[in-house]
């Protein structure tokens, strides 16, 4: 696995144990989030919300590509899980932005 999904992983294990700190540390300040409710710009405002919603996830693949890591997961947000993809691009070795598709009508 390369530094990239090493970051990645690291990032994803830090939310699912409620580590708000470490994770914040793998984002850069200008981090930008674009999802299927909505996007967020800033790590501040990112690791915010991540502390409320508690998501948890469950790792199925990581693909890797430079600075650019495709994890395909659960995402498991209270009672629901739902599939998807996050596209995750890094910069210096850390994570500058996040995509994420997964279809929200089990949410709503």
């Amino acid at each position: 696995m390369t530094q990239a999904g090493k970051t990645v992983q690291q990032f994803l294990t830090a939310l699912n144990e409620e580590d708000m700190a470490t994770a914040g540390t793998l984002l850069t300040p200008d981090f930008k989030f674009v999802g299927v409710l909505g996007s967020r710009d800033g790590a501040d405002v990112y690791m915010e919300d991540m502390g409320r919603m508690k998501m948890k996830y469950t790792i199925h693949k990581i693909f890797e590509d430079g600075d650019d890591v495709c994890v395909l997961c659960d995402y498991i947000m209270g009672d629901k899980t739902v599939f998807g993809c996050s596209w995750y691009q890094l910069k210096n070795e850390k994570i500058s932005s996040l995509r994420v598709v997964f279809d929200p009508r089990p949410l709503l």
